[in-house]
């Protein structure tokens, strides 16, 4: 549902502040926020409406179906972001500085998003003289992936994680699943001179990647998103050292799951798919595994659709990679937005690609006790074997 352009007053200000859809001040909390609370805000400001009094803006020259073309997003959606950018660059020194008006400026970024490069159109439309539009992006990225706090969150609260458990459950059968855990895998270039820097950045499907740790729902919503790392990471070695990985491991979020592929190892909180399934019961619990696994090669089949630019990150170095990681995560947040406007990826052209496999570890690492006992637990109460006897 679109819900309408309201408008805010603050008492400190005489500005009037153009909102799209929320009102300035309850906008950290948005996505926390259900339908009903939002026409219960909506309904209460609409008794405050004020004249339109913002600026004509560059994206008015494009029609729908351009908009969506050049950038993968709808208006309502590409308004809000412009919004959300607007407020956050005010603290923002490098943008501060650049001649390009907020709305331009996210233009060209929302463009190389999209496509992977700056279009012709749209670098003459906005910027023909600007000479530094990679910077303006890459200052763009970094206060988009700012806006994680607000657009990427994993469920903190009793009722929050009992929602998203259900939605799991009720897609897959298995319980206490607060999300799917992976290693998101985006192309790069690195110089093959540098022989143990590029060697670094090789994973095991061969080619020359940069690696995150996402965390997303039943509904691929990106819940978490950490860690920028060279290819030939272990996904074990990410988890552990993770802030997510540390806090699950820790009990800090209670006796939920995440799901994990066979990258991972099966810990308390890390439920991996049974090796070699030696009953009914395993084999139906490996197959509902695969069905929540599969919603996040969904999820990353989506962003890369929509964000083309996480197709080929460009050229990369081993000891720099924090604007690959604001791009990704700026994408992330972005794939989060797009989800709560409702905005179709584009339609998939060819394969999706499939997740990552996991990079084992040479040596065999024993397995908990007490995690594989828990495992067992839960096949045997959710896939218990169908009893065959008929009774007279």
């Amino acid at each position: 549902m679109i819900l309408p352009t309201v408008y805010h007053h603050h008492s400190s200000s005489n500005l009037c502040t153009r909102v799209k859809h929320v009102c300035i001040c309850c906008r950290g909390k948005q996505m926390a926020f259900a339908l009903p609370v939002w026409l219960a805000v909506q309904d209460e400001l609409l008794g405050h409406v004020a004249p339109d009094c913002s600026p004509p803006s560059c994206f008015d020259d494009f029609d729908d179906d351009a908009l969506f073309q050049m950038f993968h997003l709808t208006r309502p959606c590409i308004a809000f972001i412009t919004d959300a950018v607007r407020i956050r660059m005010k603290n923002n020194n490098a943008l501060k500085k650049s001649a390009m008006p907020v709305d331009a400026t996210v233009m060209v970024s929302l463009n190389y998003f999209a496509h992977g490069v700056s279009s012709a159109d749209v670098v003459q439309r906005v910027a023909p003289n600007q000479a530094d539009s990679p910077a303006v992006i890459s200052a763009l990225s970094g206060v988009i992936a700012g806006l994680a706090d607000q657009f990427i969150s994993f469920p903190l609260i009793k009722d929050a994680k009992t929602n998203v458990a259900l939605k799991i459950k009720k897609l897959c059968g298995i319980p206490n699943v607060l999300g799917v855990l992976a290693p998101a895998h985006f192309k790069i270039r690195a110089s093959p001179y540098e022989k143990e820097t590029f060697r670094s950045f090789v994973n095991t499907l061969g080619y020359t990647s940069v690696v995150s740790q996402i965390i997303c729902d039943s509904d691929g919503n990106i819940l978490s998103v950490e860690k920028c790392c060279v290819g030939s990471t272990f996904e074990q070695e990410m988890w552990e050292s993770s802030f997510k990985g540390r806090e699950m491991e820790e009990e800090l979020h209670g006796p939920y799951w995440v799901i994990g592929g066979k990258g991972y190892q099966l810990s308390k909180h890390v439920l991996t798919p049974v090796p070699q399934p030696a009953n009914d019961s395993e084999t139906r619990f490996n197959d509902a595994h695969t069905k929540i696994h599969n919603v996040m090669r969904t999820t990353l089949g989506s962003m890369k659709r929509r964000f083309r630019c996480l197709m080929q990150l460009g050229f990369a170095q081993e000891g720099s990679l924090d604007k690959k990681a604001n791009i990704i995560k700026a994408c992330s947040v972005l794939h989060n937005i797009a989800k709560k406007f409702s905005v179709p990826p584009p339609p998939v052209a060819g394969k999706i690609e499939p997740l990552h496999p996991g990079k084992q570890h040479s040596v065999p690492v024993d397995t908990n006790t007490e995690a594989l006992q828990a495992r067992q637990e839960l096949i045997y109460r959710n896939f218990p074997v169908a009893s065959t006897s008929q009774d007279p």
